[in-house]
C-alpha cells in the first residue's frame, strides 16, 4: 500500500543552498509548494565576504568553513534522498577574484552552483517578497553579509533591480568614517546607480540584520508577538526607533531570537535604514522572512500555483494531520455563510481551520492555542491585525472569556468582534457535528426575525452544550434563540 504523502515526507522535499556574504545556509522544505514546510534549517556563519572589500579576495579560513559545511551538506543531502537541490552564490564569489576558484572547489563537492548577479539577486529577493505579501507594491530592499539590493515591486513583477556594497560586513567600515561620511556615501552609491523611489510606498525589508533589527524594535514596543514576518510601521515610527538603535550600546544583552552575531549588526543596520528612510520616502516599512530562497521557490511555480493562497494553502497542511480536510473545512464555512458571511474570507477560513483542529488537541493544550496557533506559528499572506483575529477566534473557540489579551492592540474592534463571531460558531459547529461533513450538509445555521437557530430534521442532534453554544453566539451576534423567550 503506498503510503500518503504529509508535509514532513522527504521524498518529495526540495533543498536551496544560499552560499551568502555572511553564511551559508541549507534548507530543506517540504508541504505544499505555495505554502511550503521547512524541514531543516542549517547555517554555518563563515563570513566569506569579510575581507573581500579589503583584499579583493576570499580568505581561505573562510573557503575551508564552508566548504566543510557544503560536504555535510552533501552527505545530508544524498543520504536523505532529498530530490532536487538548488545552491546559488552572491556577493562574497561574485566580488571576490578568486571567486570561481572557489566556485570550482564547490562543483568538486558534487553541487551545480549557480553565480548570481546583482540584478538576478535583487530581483529573485523581490519574488520572495511577492509569493509572501501577493499584493505587495513598492520597494525591496535585501540587506546581506556583501551588498544591499533594492528593487521596485508592484502588480507581481519587478523591475529596477539594483545590488550595492552596503553588506553588512562593510557597514561598520563606513561607519566608522563619521555619520556625515556614511550619509554621503550611501547618498552617492544610489546617485551612481541611477535609483530613486516613488515617496509613499512600502518598503520591504528583507535579510537577517534586517530581521534582528526588527526583534529589537519589537522589544522596545512591547510587541504582542515574536515573528518578525509581516512585523509592521509607519515609516516615521520605524526612523525613530532606527534612530534610537543606531547609537552604540543602545542594544544590550540578549534578545530572544537573535543570535550573537546578528545583535552586533543591529547599530550597523537601524543606521543604514535611517538613511534609507531619509532617502527613499516610503510610507511603511514591513519586514519580511522570505527573500531569497524563497524566491527561487516560488518563480519556480506555475501561474495557476502562484495564485493560491498561501495563507488558506498552509492552513490545510497544517490541520491535515489532525484529520480536518479541505471538505470539512468546505462544509463548515458554508455552514456558517449564512449568518456570518465573513466566514468566506481567506483569514477566517483558516480560523476555522484551525478552531476544527484545536478539538483534536489535547484539552490540556487547548488553552494556549490562541497565543501559540494566532501570534507565535509564521503565517503568511496575513498581517498584524490577522494573526490578531485568528487568535481571537480560537479563544473564542476555546471557551476562554473575552478579557483584554495581548493582541487586541493590533486590530480594531469590528474585526475582533467579527473574530469572536467566528470562533463562536466553530465551537458550535464541531459540537454539533463532531466535524463530520455529512452532518452538516443535513443542518443548517440560520438567522431569521433577529432568531438564531438550528435546522434539523433531528432534533435530538441539538445537544445541551450545542444549545449553550447557540445562546453563548446568539448573545454575541445581539440576537435570541429561536423559541427562547424574549427579555
Amino acid at each position: 500500500m503506498k503510503t500518503p504523502q504529509t508535509i514532513y515526507d522527504w521524498a518529495h522535499s526540495r533543498a536551496i543552498i544560499d552560499i551568502g556574504s555572511n553564511t551559508v545556509r541549507l534548507v530543506i522544505y517540504g508541504g505544499p509548494l505555495r505554502a511550503p514546510t521547512t524541514l531543516l534549517n542549517e547555517k554555518v556563519t563563515a563570513r566569506l565576504g569579510k575581507h573581500v572589500a579589503e583584499t579583493g579576495r576570499l580568505s581561505d579560513k573562510a573557503v575551508a568553513s564552508v566548504l566543510a559545511a557544503l560536504r555535510r551538506y552533501k552527505a545530508l543531502l544524498d543520504m536523505a534522498g532529498v530530490p532536487r537541490v538548488d545552491v546559488v552564490a552572491t556577493a562574497a564569489a561574485r566580488d571576490a577574484e578568486n571567486g570561481p576558484d572557489f566556485l570550482d572547489r564547490v562543483r568538486e563537492i558534487g553541487f551545480t552552483p549557480r553565480l548570481l548577479s546583482g540584478v538576478e539577486e535583487a530581483e529573485t529577493s523581490a519574488t520572495g517578497v511577492i509569493g509572501a505579501f501577493p499584493h505587495a507594491a513598492g520597494i525591496v530592499g535585501d540587506l546581506g553579509g556583501g551588498s544591499l539590493e533594492l528593487v521596485d515591486v508592484a502588480d507581481g513583477g519587478t523591475s529596477h533591480g539594483v545590488s550595492l556594497p552596503l553588506g553588512s560586513l562593510r557597514l561598520p567600515a563606513l561607519r566608522a568614517r563619521g555619520d556625515r561620511s556614511f550619509v554621503r556615501e550611501i547618498g552617492r552609491m544610489l546617485a551612481k546607480a541611477d535609483w530613486a523611489a516613488e515617496p509613499g510606498v512600502t518598503l520591504y525589508l528583507v535579510g537577517g540584520s534586517m530581521r534582528a533589527l526588527a526583534r529589537a524594535m519589537m522589544v522596545r514596543l512591547d510587541w504582542p508577538f515574536e515573528d518578525t514576518h509581516g512585523f509592521s510601521l509607519a515609516a516615521e515610527d520605524a526612523r525613530k526607533l532606527a534612530r534610537q538603535l543606531a547609537r552604540r550600546g543602545q542594544v544590550t544583552g540578549p534578545i530572544d531570537g537573535v543570535s550573537a552575531s546578528r545583535l552586533a549588526s543591529i547599530p550597523d543596520a537601524a543606521a543604514l535604514l535611517v538613511v534609507l528612510l531619509n532617502r527613499l520616502e516610503p510610507g511603511r516599512v514591513t519586514f519580511s522572512s522570505w527573500g531569497l530562497r524563497e524566491g527561487l521557490l516560488f518563480g519556480s511555480l506555475s501561474d495557476a500555483m502562484q495564485k493560491q493562497d498561501p495563507l488558506v494553502t498552509a492552513a490545510e497542511a497544517f490541520v491535515a494531520p489532525l484529520g480536518i480536510d479541505r471538505a470539512l473545512i468546505d462544509a463548515a464555512v458554508n455552514w456558517m455563510r449564512p449568518v456570518l458571511p465573513q466566514a468566506a474570507g481567506a483569514t477566517q477560513r483558516c480560523a476555522i481551520a484551525l478552531c476544527l483542529a484545536a478539538g483534536r488537541t489535547e484539552p490540556n493544550l487547548r488553552r494556549d492555542l490562541a497565543s501559540d496557533w494566532g501570534m507565535r506559528k509564521r503565517w503568511v499572506g496575513i498581517d498584524s491585525a490577522g494573526r490578531a483575529a485568528l487568535a481571537e477566534a480560537l479563544q473564542a473557540n476555546t471557551g476562554e472569556s473575552s478579557a483584554p489579551a495581548p493582541w487586541m492592540r493590533l486590530a480594531g474592534p469590528q474585526v475582533l468582534s467579527d473574530a469572536r463571531a467566528v470562533g463562536l460558531a466553530a465551537r458550535l459547529c464541531r459540537r454539533l457535528s463532531a466535524c463530520s461533513p455529512a452532518v452538516l450538509g443535513k443542518t443548517a445555521l440560520i438567522c431569521e426575525d433577529g432568531r438564531l437557530a438550528i435546522r434539523s430534521d433531528v432534533p435530538a442532534l441539538v445537544g445541551d452544550g450545542a444549545q449553550r453554544d447557540l445562546k453563548e453566539l446568539a448573545r454575541h451576534l445581539g440576537v435570541t434563540v429561536a423559541g427562547a423567550p424574549d427579555k
